[in-house]
């Protein structure tokens, strides 16, 4: 029997390169903006995007599978023409988001941002501190466990909610019902849930009008999690430090670039160093498993 030749597409030429030992595969670029090949493909690994752009005029009988780049993939259901399995990138960025989500909290906490505003002057005064404090991860799945692994040892409380309540190995995850009995007890919010019907605009007037005065809150989840009118309705007296907006890319003359107290990254949680390694070994995963015979991985459509 003649082995089977697997058929992928990567994105560009860096991408042959890196997978050109692998046996029984033909790779070809195809950057999924250009013409879908005439040619069956069965795995296509996508461009690194959030986006769901310019899945709507596939077409599911010359293509079977496609590996995204992200861990996201709002909107694809929408879009996705039937009959094409559509995976994301489980292991691949958790890691470096939990990672920004801290450095995101700490700068925030420790007025970082002010100080790189007052280049050139010498003021010193006291801040925050993440010690003795307590901490809300709002998120169990792979970046809110990656957050507890990060801020534990940092001497700060940690407050884990989840959306059923449970025990395990580190004690009890709160349930979201006490999400709001919660909020005024603590000093940070970080959020790492998904985008659904149940999160968007999660984090609203009421629920900043729970937290204390100069509470933070930190969002690496998504944008539509957070009501970004009710961060600029509370003037300052809510601190938001956010990789992810709405809308976004935000624009440069939106008010929330001016409220006091805020502090935006461009949606780079997962732009790190990491990330190619991880992303490549997942691709060579699935490669493997469907010369196998086996379904791929990580499969959220499809």
């Amino acid at each position: 029997m003649t082995p089977r030749t697997l058929h992928v597409t990567v994105p560009d030429e860096g991408w042959v390169d890196s997978l050109a030992d692998l046996d029984g595969v033909d790779l070809t670029v195809w950057d999924m903006v250009t013409p879908q090949p005439d040619r069956h493909v069965d795995l296509a690994v996508r461009p690194y995007t959030t986006l769901a752009d310019g899945l709507a005029s596939l077409d599911p009988s010359r293509l079977s599978v496609i590996q995204s780049q992200a861990l996201g993939y709002d909107g694809v259901a929408d879009t996705l023409p039937a009959g094409i399995t559509y995976c994301n990138a489980v292991g691949v960025h958790e890691e470096s988001t939990a990672e920004l989500a801290v450095a995101l909290l700490l700068a925030s906490q420790r007025e970082v941002d002010r100080y790189a505003r007052e280049r050139g002057e010498w003021n010193r005064h006291f801040t925050g501190s993440l010690i003795d404090r307590r901490l809300l991860i709002l998120g169990a799945g792979g970046i809110g466990v990656q957050l507890v692994n990060r801020l534990d040892g940092f001497g700060a409380e940690l407050v884990r909610v989840a959306r059923h309540r449970r025990t395990d190995e580190r004690g009890v995850i709160h349930g979201q019902d006490e999400l709001m009995e919660l909020l005024p007890t603590v000093d940070a919010v970080l959020l790492a849930v998904p985008l659904t019907d149940e999160t968007t605009s999660l984090v609203d007037d009421d629920f900043l009008a729970r937290l204390p005065d100069g509470a933070i809150v930190v969002n690496v989840s998504r944008g539509k999690v957070v009501d970004t009118d009710a961060v600029v309705r509370q003037g300052g007296r809510i601190r938001l430090a956010a990789d992810v907006t709405d809308p976004e890319p935000l624009p440069s003359e939106h008010a929330l670039w001016l409220t006091p107290g805020v502090l935006i990254s461009p949606h780079v949680g997962g732009m790190s160093s990491a990330m190619r390694p991880r992303i490549e070994a997942v691709v060579r995963r699935q490669v493997a498993r469907l010369l196998g015979g086996l379904p791929p991985e990580d499969v959220v459509l499809g």
